[in-house]
Order: structure tokens, then C-alpha cells, then sequence
């Protein structure tokens, strides 16, 4: 047995027996049924599922590797970004040295689709696709493991109490990670655990200090893993955030209360929903190899921030919600504003709050070189939400306007 077998994607001997069993399985019929064909599984959809089991039971026979399951996927995933965006760019895979496997090191936004969209532009720009680094919370649906395993994703553990399984598991991960890295394969993996429901993009510097866990027997500072490494920060910015609203709740709830309690299965939703929901634009820039001096991870992590940050667009999503006055597409202005009025009042300003953040670090950042980092504040948060809280009732006054 492989020492990362427990933690792995799938192998290529792997997939049709994995996929024998997804054609199988209700949930992912149904799941694949209304994306394929919504209004068909409205109307009938047990002729639906029927027709869907019949057609993939037909395709997967012609599967028999990874690389021929994502070639399937392709026609899929642009589907999705004709249907769910406004229109999907990316810049900078041109400067990526397709000698050498990369690390790629990225903002959190969205539970499936930064990697998926990471990914789509590799692919479309004749370069391998990466594996996925993916918290063990995910892995705890079979059915999600399954497509997730089948589309190089592996797990993370984070569930582990006390120091020395933590110890472990952290060691797992980088040691896994360094293989995939000497296997000539790529690996993206997110700048902190958790999406950044704030809209503040922020490394957790603990990344870092475990990424070297792997080489601390060749390597003492990040300088000389850096030469090893090619260590690559991603910046993935979303017009719009079909998850805002679950996530204003989320923030509502730590605010005054200090702790959020998860249902079961909301990641799962929150995935189904970030996929499925209207994003507006889309955009992923890729950056330089990260090179330099760097003596504490904090450094590190302070550099990557910088050049994520920096690589983000700015839409007029940010600039209404941070200074109460921008053009939106009708079609993002609809959805925008649908978000706001399908929240409690109590919520929206915690809305309004993961755009305007977006902006507001990216404007911090230029103006003070030097910023320290920190996490906001309950104070910092709070601030924004009060100036706006005028802003909403004019945004609902248009929103009534769309809807008459």
C-alpha cells in the first residue's frame, strides 16, 4: 500500500471502476440531469434520469484515464461558462516555463470552481492540468469525493486534535505535495483554509511553513526551497459571488455571536450553488515565479499577498459597494440586487462588505507599501457596513425598479 493512498487522487487503472459506480449513484445522476438538460428534468424527470443514465453508461465506456476524463469534462465546463458568466479571461500562462511542474498558490473564493477555472485556462492553453489540494471537510460525501478524486483533487486533513497528529497530518501534506512536485505535476493549493468570506485575500503564513516541512532536512530557509520550488501566486477575481448571501450569514452570525455552526452538508451546497450560480465576469492572471529574500514565512506570505492582491480585477461589483456609485451590467445589476433583497436587513451590510473589502485591500495595499499584516477587526468589519447602511435603501429603491 502507497503511503498516499488514503490522501491521493485517482490513478488512471482506477477511473472506470470509479465511474461504473458514479452512473450508479442517484445524486450524481440527478446532479448531472439538471445541468445537462434543466428544463427536460423539470418537466419529466424520470425520462430524464433514465436518458442521462443511458447516454453516460455509453460515454464512460470510452474513458480509461484521468486525461480523457477531463477531455470529456471540457465540453461540460464551457457549457457552464457560457451559461453561469459574462465572459471567462485569464493572462500570464505564456510566462509559465512548461519545462518545470509549478505551485501554484491562489485567493479563495469559490470551494470548486478557483481551481476549475485555474485549470480550464491551463488546459485551453495547451498546459497540463494541476492536482487539487481540497480540505478533508469535502471528502466526507462519497459522491463528491469521487468527482473530486477523479479530477486530481487530493485531501487535506484538518480535522486532527492535538499537537502531534496535527504534526502529522501537516507533514503528510507536504510530503505528498513534494512528491507530486518531483513527479513533474503541477499542485494549486489555496493561500489560507477557508474561503475569504470577508472579500480580504490574506496568506496564512502556517502554508509556507509547511510547504518546507517536506525539505527541512536539505533546506533551512525559504531562499533555497525557493530555487527548488517554483512557487507561482494565482489571482482569481469573480464579477459577482453566487454564494454572498450564505456567506453574509456566516459573517452575520461571527459578528454577533463570535462562532458560526455549520449545518451538515453546507459546504456541499455551498459548492453546488458557487458552480451553478450567475458569477458575471471572470478572470484569472497568473504571476511571476515568487524569487527573493525572505527570512520568516510572514515575509512570504506578505509577498504573495501582495502580488494576488495586485493581480485581482476591479469591477463595478467593489466600486458600488465601497463607494455607492457605479454602472453594473443589467444582468449583474439583477442578480446583485436579488442577492441583497433575498437577506435579512441585518445581513446585507456583511453583502455589501465581501465586494467593498476586495477594493478597499487592494486600495491599502497601494497606498501603504508597508501595511502590516493583520486580520480585520470586528471594529474594521463593522466600519464599512455603518457607512453604507443609507446605500442599501437606495440600492433596494432600484431593485424595485428592475422588478416592476
Amino acid at each position: 500500500m502507497d503511503a498516499f493512498d488514503d490522501i491521493r487522487p485517482y490513478r488512471d487503472d482506477e477511473v472506470p471502476a470509479v465511474l461504473s459506480r458514479l452512473v450508479e449513484d442517484p445524486n450524481a445522476l440527478r446532479g448531472i440531469a439538471g445541468f445537462a438538460a434543466p428544463w427536460c428534468y423539470r418537466l419529466a424527470p424520470g425520462l430524464t434520469l433514465a436518458a442521462t443514465k443511458m447516454g453516460l453508461t455509453r460515454q464512460v465506456r470510452e474513458l480509461d484515464s484521468v486525461d480523457s476524463l477531463q477531455l470529456a469534462l471540457t465540453a461540460y465546463f464551457e457549457k457552464l461558462i457560457r451559461r453561469t458568466t459574462s465572459g471567462f479571461t485569464w493572462d500570464g500562462v505564456d510566462a509559465l516555463d512548461p519545462s518545470q511542474p509549478h505551485l501554484f498558490v491562489s485567493n479563495h473564493r469559490d470551494i470548486a470552481l478557483d481551481s476549475g477555472f485555474m485549470n480550464f485556462a491551463l488546459w485551453q492553453s495547451g498546459r497540463k492540468t494541476t492536482q487539487i489540494g481540497v480540505g478533508d471537510n469535502l471528502f466526507t460525501n462519497g459522491t463528491a469525493m469521487d468527482l473530486m478524486r477523479l479530477n486530481k483533487s487530493f485531501s487535506i486533513a484538518r480535522a486532527e486534535t492535538g499537537a502531534k497528529a496535527q504534526f502529522a497530518a501537516l507533514m503528510k501534506t507536504s510530503c505528498y505535495i513534494r512528491s507530486a512536485l518531483e513527479a513533474e505535476e503541477s499542485v494549486w493549493i489555496a493561500q489560507r483554509e477557508g474561503r475569504a468570506k470577508d472579500g480580504v485575500d490574506q496568506s496564512n503564513p502556517a502554508l509556507f511553513k509547511m510547504f518546507l516541512l517536506a525539505y527541512r532536512e536539505e533546506f533551512r530557509s525559504f531562499d533555497e526551497w525557493l530555487h527548488r520550488v517554483a512557487l507561482v501566486p494565482v489571482s482569481i477575481s469573480y464579477e459577482l459571488d453566487p454564494c454572498a448571501g450564505t456567506k453574509a450569514k456566516e459573517l452575520y452570525f461571527m459578528d454577533r455571536d463570535g462562532k458560526y455552526d455549520k449545518n451538515e452538508g453546507e459546504d456541499i451546497r455551498s459548492m453546488a450553488k458557487g458552480i451553478f450560480g450567475f458569477k458575471g465576469r471572470v478572470h484569472v492572471s497568473f504571476g511571476a515565479r515568487v524569487e527573493g529574500a525572505f527570512e520568516q514565512a510572514e515575509d512570504l506570505a506578505d509577498h504573495i499577498d501582495r502580488m494576488i492582491v495586485g493581480g485581482l480585477k476591479t469591477y463595478p461589483t467593489q466600486v458600488l459597494a465601497l463607494d455607492g456609485c457605479a454602472e453594473l451590467d443589467p444582468r449583474v445589476r439583477k442578480a446583485f440586487y436579488k442577492t441583497l433583497d433575498g437577506c435579512p436587513r441585518e445581513h446585507r451590510k456583511f453583502v455589501l462588505m465581501q465586494y467593498a473589502n476586495q477594493l478597499r485591500h487592494k486600495r491599502d495595499l497601494a497606498r501603504k507599501p508597508d501595511l502590516a499584516r493583520k486580520s480585520p477587526t470586528r471594529a474594521d468589519r463593522a466600519e464599512l457596513p455603518e457607512l453604507d447602511e443609507v446605500r442599501t435603501s437606495e440600492m433596494q429603491d432600484s431593485a424595485s425598479l428592475l422588478d416592476s
